[in-house]
C-alpha cells in the first residue's frame, strides 16, 4: 500500500515527494473531487493525505467517506497555512463514531 498527497500548494507536494509520496496540486472544489474520485479507483493507495485547507472545501463530503471507506485511510494533514485546528477535527470524527460521551 502506498500513500498518495492532494495539496493547495507546491510546498507540500514537494516536501513529500522527497519522503517518497506521490501527490499532486488542485486548488478548486471540482478539481478535489476529481482528484479523489481518481484515488478511490486505485487500489494500490492506502492512506490519502489532504491538506487542511483542500479538506475544508467539501468537508462534510470527506467526512463520510472517512466514515463509510474501508480503503484508502484518509487523514488531514496540517500545512503551512496552520488554518484549521486538527486536534478538533479528530475529536469530531471520534464523536461521530463511538457517540458524544458526556
Amino acid at each position: 500500500m502506498k500513500m498518495f498527497l492532494i495539496s493547495d500548494n507546491i510546498d507540500t507536494q514537494m516536501g513529500l515527494r522527497l519522503a517518497g509520496i506521490e501527490g499532486i496540486v488542485v486548488h478548486e472544489a471540482d478539481e478535489l473531487k476529481e482528484a479523489i474520485q481518481d484515488v478511490l479507483q486505485d487500489d494500490t493507495i492506502g492512506v490519502l493525505l489532504l491538506t487542511t485547507k483542500l479538506f475544508d472545501l467539501d468537508r462534510e463530503h470527506i467526512l463520510d467517506l472517512k466514515l463509510t471507506l474501508k480503503q484508502p485511510l484518509i487523514v488531514e494533514i496540517s500545512d503551512r497555512h496552520k488554518s484549521h485546528e486538527v486536534q478538533a477535527m479528530i475529536d469530531e470524527t471520534i464523536s461521530k463514531i463511538v457517540g458524544k460521551v458526556v
